[in-house]
């Protein structure tokens, strides 16, 4: 919220907001600060189309709101979800390893075993925040009609407040 606010100031260029955004009320907040569109992954990732692994996809409904941790912050910054190797990964930024080290770490195709070939303890389990807010697969087209109905009822349930920013009511 924080950063669509600050770069839509600051651009000329169309915003395209990204990162938890999951539902029609938050498309509608990234639109209200100004971005010209928005990014959805977690939502998508978590579809019957999906190409994620089934074990992959029951585990990050199963997630609370507090499932997600940022790591990696050295090498590119993602939030997985808690297992062995997430741990690894926290326990050696925590002892101050390079960006090297985790880069060793993770390897070649350590992302695709987690998401994809559903290795839940060793593989990288990325998903963003909003998965502690999904709790079912729906194929991608409901996903869209849900957004697009969240949207138009989070845009009808503000208040009107007219030209001069006071309620007109």
């Amino acid at each position: 919220m924080v950063l669509v606010a600050q770069v839509t100031t600051r651009v000329s260029i169309p915003v395209i907001a990204a990162g938890g955004i999951a539902c029609g009320r938050q498309m509608a907040a990234a639109l209200a600060l100004g971005a010209a569109g928005v990014q959805i992954g977690t939502r998508f990732a978590l579809t019957q189309e999906s190409s994620a692994h089934p074990d992959f996809k029951q585990r990050c409904i199963e997630a609370g709101a507090d499932a997600t941790l940022a790591v990696l912050k050295k090498l590119l910054p993602m939030r997985m979800l808690e297992n062995p190797f997430r741990e690894k990964l926290r326990d050696a930024e925590s002892r101050g390893a390079t960006g090297e080290e985790l880069l060793a770490m993770l390897g070649e195709g350590r992302p695709r075993q987690g998401m994809f070939a559903g290795d839940l303890e060793e593989g990288v389990l990325e998903i963003g925040q909003v998965a502690g807010m999904i709790d079912d697969l729906p194929s991608c087209a409901e996903v869209i009609e849900r957004l697009v109905e969240e949207y138009r009822e989070a845009r009808a349930s503000l208040p009107d407040l007219g030209p001069t920013g006071t309620d007109s009511s």
